[in-house]
């Protein structure tokens, strides 16, 4: 049977919206050049073997006191970029190396100390999966109609995301496992101390009994 129009509405604003871009706005505080290093980072995760398209706008222009550095690295120790003195609009396209979060991280150095409030506006895009993907191009290319790019994107989406429910499940399934491990283990554990408690008053008892029996008291 099929779905009311609506559902399907629906299902696919669903998909629309968590596959939607991540963006995000702030002002980034600079940093005297002998203060301790400091950055802000953006955190995100990604699937092994998936593209990601970091882009950042940033404010101001170069000699104006202050430089902004970026750095891309997953938590699995792979760096995917790392740019310096960035001004204006700065993309940096990769493909993940492993599951793994990875972070986008940003920091503002002054290069003289006269100034009032100094600071950098950023703007952070992070296309990740389908997002990442130039439609107009891939429609220019297979000369695809605009609902059929649209099916297109919207399949990818749903395929990115059954991928990473496969992920967690695969996850979840090794922490379960963990737990039942250490469960385990921490009940030989207490049995293998109570035995061993119950051997030392055995122990105990046989010893004091010896000890009073020498000693004609018993």
């Amino acid at each position: 049977m099929a779905l009311p129009r609506a559902v399907l509405q629906y299902i696919c604003g669903l998909v629309l919206l968590i596959a939607s871009v991540n963006a995000l706005k702030f002002d980034l505080p600079a940093r005297g050049p002998n203060d301790k290093k400091t950055e802000r980072c953006i955190r995100n995760f990604v699937a092994k073997d998936t593209l990601v398209v970091v882009t950042a706008t940033i404010s101001g222009s170069r000699g104006d006191g202050m430089v902004v550095n970026m750095h891309i690295l997953d938590n699995a120790g792979n760096e995917y970029g790392k740019p310096r003195d960035v001004v204006g609009e700065q993309r940096i396209v990769f493909t993940s190396h492993a599951d793994a979060a990875f972070d986008v991280c940003f920091e503002n150095v002054m290069t003289h100390s006269r100034m009032n409030n100094p600071s950098r506006h950023v703007e952070l895009d992070i296309d990740i999966g389908a997002d990442a993907k130039d439609w107009s191009a891939i429609q220019a290319t297979e000369k695809l109609k605009p609902v059929e790019t649209e099916l297109r994107r919207i399949e990818e989406s749903i395929a990115d995301i059954v991928r990473e429910m496969d992920y967690l499940r695969v996850r979840e399934q090794k922490l379960r496992d963990t737990n039942e491990s250490t469960n385990t283990r921490v009940k030989w554990f207490g049995i293998g101390t109570t035995l061993l408690l119950v051997a030392l008053w055995g122990w105990q008892i046989m010893y004091l009994r010896a000890y009073f029996r020498s000693k004609h008291l018993i």
